[in-house]
This record gives C-alpha cells, sequence and structure tokens, in this order.
C-alpha cells in the first residue's frame, strides 16, 4: 500500500491546514477584537490558498488513481476505499475551482463576517449590502465552474447536500407545505397555550449552568470539546479530539440558549462519536448537512423539547429560577415550550412553522442566482415573504434580513439542509423507536447512553463514509420521505392543543 500511504500523508497534511483555519474562524466569532478582521481575512486566505493547491496537485491525482488499484480487493465498505472514492470526488470538484477564487473568497466572506455582527448590532443592511454582493457574485461565479448543470443553485445545494438537486428539494419541499400550512392553520382556532412565563427575566449564570449540565448529561465530552458564547451558535472541529460548540444567551427569554445548546450538541456529538480509526482524514467529518442537521435537531426537538425530557430536567430548572417558574406546573412548561406562533426569528421558530422559514431563504437564494432579485432589494423582499409565509412582517433588518451568520460565510445552498434535516431525524426517530421499545422511559430518567450508542453505531461513527443517500438508506431501509416527520408534527400538536 505504498501509494495509499504517500495519499495519506498528504491528505492528513490537508486536514491539519484546514483544522488550523477552523480554529481562526472560531476565534474570529468568540475572542477576535474587531480590529483583527482584516488580518484574519488574509490569514484565512493564505491557508485556504494552500490547502487547495496542495490537494488539488497533479501529484495528488496520480496517487488517487495508483491508491485505487491498491484498495480494489479490499472490502468496499472498510476505510481505505471510501477514502480513497471520498478523496477523488473531492478531488475531481476542487479541481474545477480555481485556486485563486478560493483565496479571495475565503478573504471576502471572512471580512464580511465581522460587517455583518455590526450591521446586525446596528439593524443597518445598507452596511452589509456591498459585502453580501460581492459574495453573491462570487458564488454565481463558483456555479459556472461546474456547468452543465440542470439548474444553478445545484452545485451550490451540493456543496452542503452531495448528489441532492435543487428539483428534488423542492419536490420535497412541496409535498410537505400544504401540511404544514393546514397544522398551522388548525393551532390558529385552537386554544392558546400560555407561554408569557418564558419572556421573564432569567440570569445568565443560571442559563449557563443548567445548560452545561444538561449537555453534559445528553453526552457531550467535555475532554473533547468545550462551549463558549457567540453572536449566532455554531459547531466546529478542530480534529477528532477537539470539538466547540457556542450558544447565545437572551436573559430574556429562556428557551434561546437552552436550545441553541443542545441543537449544537446534537451536531458535536455527531463529530465526537465519529470513529477514531478515521482521524485526520476526509472521512472525520459528517456525511452531509442534512444528516447532520437530522442530528442537531433529533436532539434539540425530539429529545429537548418532549415531555419525558422535561419530566427529568425541570425540577433542576424550577430550583435556578424559582421566582420565575415556582407557580408555573411541568404541563404548562411543556406547552409553553411548544407554542406555536409565527415569529420573526428562524432559530427561535416552533417546530410547525420553522420549515417555513427554510423555504422562503431558500426561494430569496434561487432568485439571487437567477438574478431575478438584486442584493439591494434584499429588506423589502424578505419582509413580503415573510408576510406571505407568515402573517408578520420585521419591524426592523436586525430580525429580518441580517439574522443569520450564513450569507457573510458565503454559504448560499446551506439552508435547505436545516427543513432536510428535521425530516430525516423523524425517519432515524422512528427506527429508534421500533428497535428500542424503552427509548421513552430511559428519557424520562435521564438516561440517554442508550440513544446516543444506537445513534453512534448506525450513523455516527462511519464519519462521511458514506453518501448521505445510502446512509439514509442503511439506517432507515427508505430515500428522504415527509410523511414520518408530518406525523410527528400533527400527533404532537393534536396532544398539546387538542386539535
Amino acid at each position: 500500500m505504498e501509494k495509499l500511504n504517500q495519499l495519506k500523508n498528504i491528505l492528513q497534511e490537508v486536514h491539519d491546514i484546514q483544522m488550523a483555519q477552523n480554529l481562526l474562524e472560531w476565534d474570529q466569532s468568540t475572542n477576535m477584537p474587531v480590529g483583527g478582521a482584516l488580518d484574519r481575512s488574509y490569514q484565512m486566505g493564505t491557508l485556504a490558498k494552500i490547502s487547495h493547491e496542495k490537494f488539488t496537485s497533479d501529484e495528488v491525482g496520480s496517487l488517487l488513481d495508483s491508491a485505487a488499484k491498491e484498495v480494489s480487493s479490499l472490502n468496499s465498505d472498510s476505510d481505505e476505499p471510501c477514502l480513497v472514492k471520498v478523496a477523488k470526488k473531492h478531488y475531481d470538484r476542487e479541481r474545477k475551482v480555481p485556486t485563486q477564487w478560493i483565496e479571495k473568497f475565503v478573504q471576502v466572506t471572512a471580512t464580511a463576517q465581522t460587517v455583518w455582527e455590526k450591521a446586525k448590532a446596528d439593524s443597518d443592511f445598507a452596511l452589509f449590502e456591498p459585502h453580501l454582493t460581492e459574495i453573491v457574485n462570487l458564488r454565481k461565479e463558483y456555479g459556472t465552474y461546474f456547468k452543465p448543470y440542470d439548474h444553478v443553485y445545484d452545485p451550490l445545494l451540493d456543496d452542503f447536500e452531495p448528489g441532492l438537486k435543487t428539483a428534488e428539494v423542492q419536490e420535497i419541499f412541496n409535498a410537505i407545505r400544504p401540511r404544514q400550512v393546514a397544522l398551522i392553520d388548525a393551532i390558529k382556532k385552537a386554544k392558546p397555550v400560555q407561554d408569557d412565563f418564558l419572556y421573564l427575566n432569567y440570569a445568565k449564570d443560571g442559563q449557563w449552568q443548567f445548560g452545561m449540565n444538561v449537555i453534559a448529561k445528553l453526552g457531550f465530552n467535555f475532554e473533547r470539546g468545550r462551549q463558549d458564547v457567540s453572536v449566532h451558535p455554531f459547531t466546529t472541529s478542530f480534529g477528532w479530539g477537539d470539538i466547540r460548540i457556542t450558544t447565545r444567551i437572551d436573559e430574556n427569554y429562556l428557551p434561546t440558549a437552552l436550545f441553541g445548546s443542545i441543537h449544537e450538541t446534537g451536531h458535536a456529538m455527531y463529530e465526537q462519536n465519529i470513529a477514531q480509526s478515521l482521524r485526520r482524514t476526509l472521512l472525520c467529518d459528517g456525511a452531509s448537512m442534512a444528516i447532520h442537521e437530522s442530528q442537531s435537531r433529533l436532539w434539540e426537538n425530539l429529545v429537548g423539547r418532549s415531555y419525558n425530557f422535561w419530566s427529568h430536567f425541570y425540577p433542576d430548572l424550577v430550583k435556578i429560577f424559582p421566582s420565575q417558574l415556582g407557580n408555573v406546573d411541568l404541563d404548562t412548561f411543556y406547552r409553553g415550550i411548544n407554542y406555536v406562533k409565527p415569529g420573526m426569528i428562524r432559530v427561535e421558530a416552533d417546530e410547525a412553522t420553522y420549515n417555513l422559514h427554510i423555504m422562503l431563504r431558500m426561494e430569496i437564494e434561487i432568485a439571487l442566482l437567477e438574478g431575478a432579485i438584486e442584493v439591494k432589494d434584499l429588506p423589502q423582499i424578505w419582509n413580503e415573504k415573510m408576510q406571505s409565509y407568515l402573517g408578520i412582517t420585521p419591524a426592523n433588518d436586525a430580525e429580518g434580513v441580517l439574522q443569520d451568520v450564513h450569507w457573510s460565510g458565503g454559504m448560499l445552498g446551506y439552508f435547505p439542509t436545516y427543513a432536510l434535516g428535521n425530516i430525516v431525524s423523524a425517519q432515524i426517530w422512528d427506527k429508534v423507536a421500533e428497535e428500542n421499545p424503552n427509548l421513552q422511559d430511559q428519557i424520562a430518567n435521564g438516561n440517554f447512553k442508550p440513544l446516543l450508542k444506537w445513534l453512534s453505531e448506525n450513523v455516527y461513527q462511519h464519519g462521511s463514509k458514506f453518501e448521505p443517500k445510502d446512509i439514509i438508506k442503511k439506517v432507515t431501509g427508505n430515500t428522504i420521505q415527509a410523511d414520518p416527520y408530518m406525523r410527528y408534527l400533527e400527533d404532537k400538536y393534536k396532544g398539546i392543543y387538542n386539535l
């Protein structure tokens, strides 16, 4: 396996450079002073350039061909053949993109994130507009490297959900939209549930400590990770032994920090339970963002917003916040955290309305790439779509078009994976429940080890060895199917709202 070992050595160096780049990104979002933005953009651009040149070299192409022959007799599902197969796919894709584009894109987005943070704080889209315009133009240019394609959005979507086409996502969304709208309409006619107690003052220290205790019990490994605070919650990896998450704390709205922490913990536990044999390789990553989001949403919603979860944790929360929650019983609290009401902020949206936020963003991204709309018009377009989809209009840019970090990072094509993750999470959940009939009792007792073990064995340990469609097929026996998710939502809210 001489050529394979030579290939591995180069791929490990590429991986190390990319992890160093992740470290710079994490620091930018958590600790870096504002004045460091320009310097950081150059540093990250340089690392991206070195990584891209090293990975797309002729030498790597030759080694891939030779290594493929060396591993041809091995089990196709074993680590080495999968590594060569995945590396070859990435190599062929990245060879199409000029190194100069990579370097510029990273520099532009590194600067844009700092500008976005200020623009959001000041609710000033005009400050961010020129940066977003440049990013959209760069993403349009990126798409041209992959012609011919069925749709201009396909190459960008493929960055985050390999193998899935825009038309397929639109078909899935078209199937679930009527059922979600019907569910929301039914809930609007029902007696509202109480949630005013969630909007009291909850001290940051108490929220932080409670959240830390929860994610530790879920299975987050603090020996190989940590949690910090950032403007927008995220998860990043510096390697198999160092997975970082962040959260955002709102002292006047209790769910923000906790569910943000649980969501990112779902991502982190996926990464922390990838097989150690995949360390320092291209395979030490999630299969796709939809698979990744299926896990963050599974832990956040199917676990974290469940009645049995709170039957275990609620007494601890009341002890920390007795004046706010002492007179709120468990049933009232459970209904409150599952309150359905169209809201401005995606990350705080209830499960019934969440996917509509995603559909709105995907429509905007497609229109931007098609040239049907311009960046300068986004605040108005955003507000019109919010009114059309959810019947509400943002009061300012901060709670409207500037609320998400994704566009500052150039991540057009990412948003659909959130809704796809919701759908896949329910499919996986049904399978877990089928094979573990004691699952709900375990959750009520605060025992999350069997669930984490099952997910690790069936999903997490494989990293990105397999295509996302293959992972879904292996785990659920089916393709992406919306019905389990819609059944879950309809059954849940039927109970909460007596529909």
